[in-house]
């Protein structure tokens, strides 16, 4: 499981370094091999190990591609998808595109996320978290859905 919030640099060549207690993860479950993605919603990145990218790229490739939402899906989330191979240094190369996509500049906190790690540009991190702590009051008033969900 991949838990905590840390902050690395984003290097010349497009290259960030995965936090070691990640990077022992992404060694012991996939070997180092990992895919990136574009997150749908927000303007982050989406890391997997592979063994967790092929559940969810079946699941999203069985969806009937005739609904606009699966389309949706599959477009951004599987057509963006690269795999990518973590080198001897821990370090993982996050190609143009979806540094872009992201808006990724020089520093980038990466954020544990279960079966996931979360890529951002710490300045769109930290506007994001202001807001969400904002919002987060009005958010909690309606936990319909969420029975059984104990924090």
């Amino acid at each position: 499981m991949f838990r905590g919030i840390y902050k690395v640099s984003l290097d010349e060549r497009g290259r960030i370094a995965v936090p070691v207690r990640f990077r022992e993860m992404l060694r012991g479950r996939s070997s180092g091999k990992v895919v990136v993605t574009i997150d749908p919603r927000d303007r982050c990145l989406l890391l997997y190990p592979l063994e967790d990218w092929s559940t969810v790229e079946k699941e999203l490739t069985d969806l009937a591609n005739l609904k606009p939402q699966a389309r949706y899906l599959q477009r951004t989330v599987v057509g963006h998808a690269l795999d990518v191979e973590m080198d001897n240094a821990g370090r993982v190369l996050l190609s143009p595109t979806l540094r872009e996509y992201a808006g990724l500049k020089k520093r980038v906190a990466v954020l544990g996320q279960a079966n996931k790690l979360e890529l951002w540009d710490e300045e769109t991190l930290n506007a994001n978290l202001t807001d969400w702590l904002e919002q987060g009051n009005q958010a909690m008033g309606d936990l319909d859905g969420l029975d059984g969900v104990h924090l």
